[in-house]
C-alpha cells in the first residue's frame, strides 16, 4: 500500500504498509499491517517482521521483536535444561516461586558450566548432574573429573561414644 522511509545507518532494509489481498486473508485480517525487513548481521540473513504496530518506528519494532525472541530463547533453555513441563501451582504466587526457583537453578548450572574443565554443553552438564545426584563426592572434584569412579561409601564422620 505504501513504502515508508528507511532510517539511515540502521539494519532496516525496508519498511512497508501492506494489506493482504487473498479472499480468506482479507476476512481473517482486514487491517493494515507493517512489513519491516531487518538485516541480521550475526547470521547474515534478512528477517521479515509483520506487525500491527503502525505508530512505532521501524527500528523500535525491530528492537521489540529482538527482545521478544531473546525471552523465547531463555524460556526454551529453561524448559530444555530443567525439564519444566508444567507448573505445579496455578496461583500467581506459586508461579512466581516456580519461575524464581528455575532462574536460580539455571544460574547455578551456568556457574557450574563456567567452572567445569570438561567442555560440554549446558544440557549435557544438566543431564550428568541429574545422573550423579546421589553419589558421594565433592562437586568441585566431580567437575574436574566427571567420569572418574565415585567412592563406594562416604567417609564416616560420626564420632565414637566411649561407654565402656
Amino acid at each position: 500500500m505504501e513504502e515508508c522511509t528507511v532510517p539511515e545507518n540502521r539494519n532496516i532494509r525496508s519498511d512497508q504498509l501492506i494489506r493482504f489481498t487473498g479472499e480468506r486473508a482479507q476476512k481473517d485480517c482486514p487491517c493494515l499491517l507493517r512489513r519491516v525487513v531487518v538485516w541480521d548481521s550475526i547470521n547474515e540473513r534478512e528477517i521479515v517482521l509483520l506487525s500491527n504496530l503502525l505508530a512505532f518506528g521501524s527500528t523500535t519494532i525491530a528492537a521489540i521483536y529482538k527482545d521478544r525472541w531473546e525471552i523465547e530463547l531463555f524460556f526454551k533453555a529453561l524448559k530444555q535444561n530443567l525439564k519444566v513441563k508444567s507448573f505445579v501451582g496455578t496461583s500467581e504466587n506459586a508461579l512466581r516461586i516456580q519461575i524464581w526457583t528455575a532462574l536460580i537453578a539455571i544460574l547455578l548450572l551456568k556457574w557450574l558450566h563456567h567452572l567445569s574443565k570438561a567442555k560440554w554443553s549446558l544440557s549435557n552438564l544438566a543431564s550428568m548432574l541429574r545422573l550423579n545426584l546421589f553419589t558421594y563426592r565433592a562437586l568441585t572434584a566431580w567437575l574436574d573429573n566427571p567420569f572418574g569412579t565415585p567412592p563406594i561409601l562416604p567417609e564416616s564422620q560420626q564420632l565414637t561414644l566411649g561407654l565402656a
